[in-house]
């Protein structure tokens, strides 16, 4: 009797253990989700800190891209330099990727992000948008020997999209019937592309333009799709000494047509006469 006792003993300690731990382990996560978002950084902070934190792509070129030599170009990290001169601050740069974008700003990972960055009303929900520095619409890309030249040539196809971006959301709410085959970064999807796992691929027109040129045997057979659009530098939901500096920034950045400088510098390379700057370049944040 004895021993069938300090057995049921046992048993009764081990189960009140395990439930103890079960409850923590659900209190933690519990915790867990509803932690607050990290607070970003001032303005203040970030000069005081002598360094700004944006988040780029790196291997959307001529945008944002890595070099052989590992340092960051393109575009929007050309602006991006721009920024940490006039704030006299170091500049670090963090790769990030199109669904990651809204995610870095609000848990505090970055301070800015100048990815590419397509002002839509849903992310304007979560982030703070500045004035605009581009304008933009959707492209599709697609093989020379079998092109894509308007959306319904792409019924039984397969599409390529990255998570996260305005394609993504544009072929879901107005072509669901289009398959779409979705990739976390673009050297995943261009590679798809190129190895013939999708028909065609869609991003933003003036970086698929880039591409197909910098890609023989590829060619944008839908060149402008969808509305168009603004890229805009964004920011923590509600940091708005930062969020005000940048629009000041945009403005007087306008008056010496910097992101036409910046356009000759890193875009009109690879474009070519292919493109106006005009069309594309928005200076002092003015939509024309």
């Amino acid at each position: 009797m004895k021993k069938i006792l300090s057995v049921l003993l046992v048993l009764i300690l081990t189960v009140t253990a395990l439930t103890a731990c079960g409850s923590k382990a659900e209190d933690s996560e519990k915790a867990g989700e509803k932690e607050p978002a990290t607070t970003a950084r001032s303005l203040d902070e970030i000069k005081d800190s002598g360094e700004i934190i944006i988040g780029v792509f790196s291997d959307k070129a001529p945008f944002g891209y890595v070099d052989e030599n590992g340092e960051y170009q393109g575009y929007d990290v050309y602006f991006a330099n721009r920024i940490a001169k006039d704030l006299d601050v170091k500049v670090k740069y963090v790769s990030v990727e199109p669904a990651s974008r809204v995610e870095y700003l609000k848990t505090g990972k970055v301070d800015i992000i100048l990815a590419n960055f397509t002002v839509t009303d849903e992310r304007a929900q979560q982030v703070d948008f500045a004035l605009p520095y581009m304008k933009v619409a959707l492209g599709v890309v697609s093989p020379e020997k079998a092109p894509i030249n308007g959306v319904e040539e792409l019924a039984g196809k397969t599409l390529i999209v990255c998570k996260g971006t305005t394609a993504e959301t544009y072929f879901s709410e107005n072509y669901p019937d289009v398959e779409l085959q979705k990739y976390d970064e673009y050297a995943q999807a261009y590679n798809a592309l190129l190895d013939g796992r999708g028909d065609a691929f869609s991003t933003d027109n003036t970086e698929v333009l880039a591409w197909a040129i910098a890609n023989p045997g590829f060619t944008v057979g839908i060149e402008s799709l969808g509305s168009i659009d603004t890229i805009a530098p964004a920011v923590q939901k509600g940091n708005t000494s930062l969020l005000d500096w940048l629009n000041n920034e945009i403005k007087a950045l306008g008056e010496e047509q910097f992101f036409h400088a910046n356009y000759a510098e890193t875009l009109a390379p690879v474009y070519g006469d292919t493109a106006n700057p005009d069309e594309l370049v928005v200076e002092g944040g003015e939509v024309e």
